[in-house]
Formats: structure tokens, C-alpha cells, sequence
């Protein structure tokens, strides 16, 4: 138990330590290397999910000394140090903040995606459709173009407005497969036009994407810029 909870403790640390910059080597494949055994394995595996999910919902106000004290606390059967009653009002409060920050997140998401996609729309390079996609042709391709039954292969690069990185096939360097029509609806929309070996930037409105849902690192009512290649249709 003492090994799993080592484990689990030291998940979570590296899991919530990569919110932010670190001088230290990344030890993934060290980590990968040093963990054997069906048990390890999925000990680290719950321990990751969950330090994954309570950082995308309160990873900037979770105080890690105290969460995987609580944890392992918790794992170990031992005495709660913060009452039940205590635990959920602060819990109640927690979820409070978290509401009104990620309302404030959206608001400011709204008026800086319009005031982009409306700047954006007079450049002589993007193409804006009627549905509110817009985008540019980076690299022109010859090949055939998706049907939205199509499955496909492409290289993406997903960033904010603000040039914030939210997701890249690019930088895992292994690109993504995936049905067109089990897309966001602006992916949909572009593959379709897509020629295979083409290359589009494309500026997606939140109506297009996720709308008034928050998705980790994406704010709510979000307009996300995609680099995409259409690498081929399977």
C-alpha cells in the first residue's frame, strides 16, 4: 500500500506540475521504464486519471500539499483532518469561484473571438463562408476530397486566439485519424473542401466549436485557429 500511495503521490505531482514551466528534464520515459506489474501500472493509471480530471476543473486553485495529503489520507483509511461538513462547504465555495471564473473567461472569450474573426474576415488571403468559417490556404493539394462519411488522416495545430496551444498532432508528432462527421462542426465543414496534401489554417467561431461549453483548456464561447493537413482519406 505504502508503494501504491508513492505512486499515486508522485501522479498527481507530476501530472499538476505540468500546468506550469519547469527547468527539470520531463521523466516520462523514465517514469514509463521504472513502472512494471499489472498492479503498478494501474495504480498509476487511476492515479493519473484523477489528477487529470482535478486539474482541468481546479487546477489553478488546488494547493497540491494539501491535495495529496488529503489523498493519501484518504487511500490509508486515516482520520480526516477537515470535518465532512467542513470539507463540503469549502467545497460548495470552491465550485463557486470556479463558476464565476470560468464565466468571466467566457465573457472575455466572446468579445475577443468576435473582435478577431471580425479583423481577420478583411485580410485579401481568408475566405469567410456563410456559415462563419473562415480560413486561408497555406499549401494548395491535388488529391481527392473527403465525403463526411470519410475517415482521414491529418496533422493539426490548435491554439486560441491569444496563440495559446490547446492541442497539436504536430507537437506529439503522430497524426490524428478520425471520422469527418464525428468532428466539431468547422472541421466537418473544411475537410470537405480539403484536397488531400492540402494545408488550410482554419478560424472557427464558437458556434462552429464548442459553444458555451468549456473543454479543458478552452474557455467557453472560444474561437480556435487550426493548422490542418489533410494527409489522406483511408
Amino acid at each position: 500500500m505504502r508503494k501504491m500511495l508513492k505512486k499515486l503521490t508522485w501522479s498527481i505531482i507530476f501530472l499538476i506540475g505540468c500546468q506550469a514551466p519547469t527547468d527539470d528534464p520531463e521523466p516520462a520515459e523514465q517514469t514509463e521504464a521504472a513502472i512494471s506489474g499489472e498492479i503498478a501500472k494501474a495504480s498509476y493509471s487511476i492515479g493519473y486519471t484523477l489528477g487529470e480530471n482535478i486539474a482541468q476543473q481546479f487546477a489553478d486553485s488546488i494547493e497540491l500539499e494539501h491535495f495529496v495529503l488529503g489523498a493519501s489520507d484518504g487511500l490509508s483509511g486515516s482520520e480526516r483532518l477537515v470535518g465532512l461538513p467542513e470539507g463540503q462547504r469549502s467545497l460548495a465555495a470552491l465550485n463557486e469561484k470556479r463558476k464565476t471564473s470560468q464565466a468571466a473567461k467566457a465573457e472575455q472569450a466572446t468579445s475577443e473571438g468576435a473582435r478577431f474573426m471580425a479583423d481577420n474576415a478583411g485580410r485579401v488571403e481568408v475566405v469567410a463562408l456563410a456559415s462563419g468559417l473562415q480560413y486561408e490556404v497555406l499549401t494548395p493539394g491535388n488529391g481527392p476530397m473527403p465525403k463526411a462519411t470519410d475517415t482521414v488522416v491529418t496533422h493539426y495545430h490548435g491554439t486560441l486566439v491569444n496563440g495559446d496551444v490547446f492541442d497539436s498532432s504536430v507537437e506529439r508528432g503522430e497524426p490524428a485519424t478520425f471520422p469527418v462527421n464525428r468532428v466539431i462542426a468547422g472541421w466537418t465543414e473544411a475537410l470537405q473542401l480539403m484536397a488531400v496534401g492540402s494545408k488550410w489554417r482554419l478560424y472557427i467561431p464558437p458556434e462552429l466549436a464548442y459553444g458555451t461549453r468549456s473543454q479543458a483548456s478552452i474557455p467557453a464561447n472560444s474561437t480556435l485557429i487550426f493548422e490542418v493537413e489533410l494527409l489522406r482519406i483511408q
